[in-house]
């Protein structure tokens, strides 16, 4: 027969420092998924697939959208071990392992301060600036999606990128948990000239040199002249793109964001076009107010 344990100081020391050391092992120190220390919404302790379906295949690709504010590239630790990102991604090329990361991190703050949604085309990436678009392809099965990298890591083993779970599903190795993979970094620049003929990328000149060295030219998309759909305007550029990827797979014209200067502020206006006609105006405008998308207004090319 067991002896019961007797309520003495000795239990009571050892129960404070248990406590001790779980409020320590819960203090953030990476921010991101690898070391992920947001406050958001409690975590399941395992990571995994969503215990309900929904189909990915019409998820599309994330849009490379020409960045017009400061780049996250600052040296940081984790695990004992220091990273020095690179200033510029559009001329990364890797080939290695991938893996991905799901319900554990689902609704966590990533290191590029955004909310991951493992349904969203995202990536987390040890080195390349913040945020970065990267073409990913399985080179086992020649599937390729196009990811935006806002997130650190993976920090535990050799792979070079971690999918959200909808770009692993995507690339069919969901189920798996690796693959092998290519990763090449897009200039959002050079894809929007190829991408969407109704207009053009002109990069303009940074007003600080140092900030010229540290990251690609912000960019001014200048739209042809036509019929054009603003759908919303917005001061975070995040924002304005995250609403750009929902309506580029709702239409067929183009989409794109446009930053503009206003009572000393950037303001990065939603739009899409040009359109055909009037008619095809309204029965745009219509179809996103239908799909609760703001109140889309007719605008012209400047």
């Amino acid at each position: 027969m067991n002896k019961p344990l007797r309520n003495g100081p000795g239990v009571a020391v050892v129960c404070l420092l248990l406590a001790l050391l779980s409020a320590c092992s819960s203090s953030p120190v990476q921010q991101g998924q690898g070391e992920t220390a947001s406050a958001s919404k409690p975590r399941p302790a395992q990571d995994g697939a969503p215990d309900y379906f929904q189909d990915v295949s019409q998820i599309p690709d994330a849009v490379p959208v020409p960045h017009t504010g400061a780049y996250k590239a600052s040296p940081y630790r984790v695990l004992g071990r220091n990273y020095n990102p690179m200033k510029d991604g559009r001329n990364y090329r890797e080939t290695g392992l991938a893996s991905w990361y799901g319900t554990k991190f689902h609704g966590q703050l990533t290191a590029n301060g955004e909310s991951y949604d493992l349904y969203g085309m995202t990536a987390a990436h040890k080195t390349l600036p913040l945020p970065t678009y990267v073409r990913v392809t399985n080179v086992d099965n020649d599937r390729s999606i196009i990811v935006r990298v806002n997130d650190r890591g993976p920090f535990h083993s050799d792979r070079i990128i971690d999918l959200s779970y909808a770009g692993a599903v995507k690339l069919g190795f969901a189920e798996k948990g690796v693959a092998r993979v290519r990763v090449e970094g897009i200039d959002p620049v050079v894809w929007q000239q190829q991408n969407n003929p109704g207009y053009l990328v002109k990069a303009q000149p940074s007003t600080t040199p140092t900030a010229a060295a540290a990251s690609p030219a912000p960019a001014t998309v200048v739209a042809s002249a036509g019929l054009y759909l603003q759908v919303g305007a917005f001061a975070s550029d995040q924002a304005a793109e995250q609403l750009r990827s929902q309506l580029q797979g709702m239409v067929s014209a183009p989409v794109f964001v446009t930053p503009i200067e206003q009572d000393s502020r950037t303001l990065h206006r939603v739009r899409l076009g040009p359109v055909s006609d009037h008619a095809e105006a309204e029965r745009l405008m219509e179809t996103l107010r239908l799909a609760n998308l703001g109140n889309p207004s007719l605008v012209s090319a400047n």
